[in-house]
């Protein structure tokens, strides 16, 4: 059973982008290749940072990975191998159900929304976007929402121009500005 959005990847978004931009297969179409998700941590204690992990687990659907302080740094007061943040790499059927809970949920419950500005796509073609609160998505709804904390979600695509990553992600439901 294959996601809603890959299906509609599959048959709406990969043959229109290769008739309008005039790729030679659908294989040279540019893709959504992972999502990754990320979350400071900082210098909480043990039991937030597992509350923290719960909660991420809950809205990706997969295992957390703990992120290691690569060196220490006296002005963060940080030592080599603490636990400095929370990640995970989503790929597959959770990439697309993450995505469209995201695109369809989430997204539209963020205060002040505006838009996501297309220069916020890099070089390579990947789009990262930060959320101030976790509880906006529909899996914390009645979970209880302590700690707050925000994360940032990278869509890393195999575009090999920024109009081509916005032209799928657009097309996947990703809202930019006018």
């Amino acid at each position: 059973m294959t996601s809603h959005l890959l299906h509609h990847y599959r048959t709406v978004v990969r043959p229109r982008l290769k008739r309008e931009r005039g790729y030679s297969s659908e294989l040279a179409v540019p893709r959504l290749i992972k999502i990754v998700v990320n979350a400071g941590v900082g210098r909480r204690d043990e039991k937030e940072r597992e509350a923290i992990a719960r909660q991420l687990e809950l809205i990706l659907g997969q295992k957390i990975v703990p992120k290691k302080a690569r060196k220490s740094i006296a002005e963060f007061k940080t030592r080599l191998g603490s636990v400095v943040g929370l990640g995970a790499t989503l790929r597959g059927r959770r990439m697309y159900d993450f995505m469209e809970r995201l695109v369809n949920v989430a997204i539209p419950r963020l205060r002040d929304f505006r838009g996501i500005d297309p220069k916020s796509i890099d070089a390579e073609g990947n789009l990262t976007l930060g959320l101030r609160e976790h509880s906006v998505f529909p899996e914390m709804i009645n979970e209880d929402a302590k700690p707050v904390f925000g994360f940032e979600v990278t869509f890393v695509t195999n575009a090999k121009s920024r109009s081509d990553a916005q032209a799928v992600l657009s097309s996947l439901g990703v809202p930019f500005k006018k």
